[in-house]
């Protein structure tokens, strides 16, 4: 199982940081790229069409301003496509999410929260979990733990109220 992780800049590292995070913790294994869709779009394209050879199952695409990194990689590949928008605008992100959110009929990107690696990260560990079914387990242990530690930061806030 793997995931490819693209970014359009290397200035989206520090949030597709926190994706790598998740994937690993999960134990899927990852690759990670800079690919411009308006400065390498011939690069863009032999990626996305090779990608399923490579062995990657699913793409989260980061890029910020006009974004289009997602949708060009989505119309070069079969396989599932998430977007992840990059605060870096005057425009707080907005730029980027409508960028990706807004896909031509046909041409489907899931889309995450601005800034969202970290669910970009789980949604595609949920889509390899329809072939991998221990990762639905561990899926299932993940948001058990959150639960717990939701339980007992509130237990801790009643007691310091």
């Amino acid at each position: 199982m793997k995931v490819g992780i693209v970014m359009g800049s290397k200035s989206d590292y520090p949030i597709v940081e926190r994706a790598e995070k998740i994937l690993s913790g999960f134990g899927v294994d990852y690759e990670t790229r800079i690919i411009s869709a308006h400065r390498t779009p011939s690069v863009a394209e032999e990626y996305a069409s090779g990608a399923e050879d490579a062995g990657i199952e699913v793409i989260i695409a980061a890029a910020g301003k006009a974004a289009h990194l997602a949708g060009v990689l989505a119309a070069y590949t079969a396989m599932p496509v998430i977007g992840l928008p990059v605060k870096s605008s005057t425009l707080d992100g907005l730029d980027s999410l409508l960028s990706i959110v807004q896909m031509p009929k046909g041409i489907p990107v899931a889309t995450v929260a601005i800034d969202g690696a970290e669910n970009a990260a789980l949604l595609a560990i949920q889509i390899l979990s329809l072939k991998y079914s221990e990762l639905r387990g561990d899926m299932k242990t993940y948001k058990e733990n959150m639960e717990r530690e939701i339980i007992r930061t509130d237990a801790e806030f009643q007691k310091g109220k």
